[in-house]
């Protein structure tokens, strides 16, 4: 049974949407609102769109991020940071 004092914390981690929409993409839907042309609603169907790929495949943008970071910076990856290698001088 539920306990209405302490059931609000467990909808805090996810991301606000409306109807299928994620929260991510309002931004380019108010930019459209405030410019109403053909290129910005063109690109708002295709941010939605975007949003909508990454939701059924069950993404979030940050971890979309996290795996373009990750594919972007490759397979090898220094032993040391590079802040304790020594540099020529």
């Amino acid at each position: 049974m539920r306990n209405p004092d302490t059931v609000h914390w467990r909808d805090s981690a996810r991301i606000p949407k409306f109807f299928f929409l994620d929260a991510y993409s309002a931004l380019p839907l108010l930019f459209f609102l405030l410019h109403i042309r053909l290129w910005t609603f063109i690109t708002c169907v295709g941010i939605c769109i975007f949003f909508g790929l990454l939701n059924r495949f069950g993404f979030t943008l940050p971890v979309f991020l996290r795996i373009v970071r990750v594919f972007l910076s490759g397979n090898v990856r220094s032993a040391r940071p590079w802040w304790t290698t020594k540099r020529n001088k």
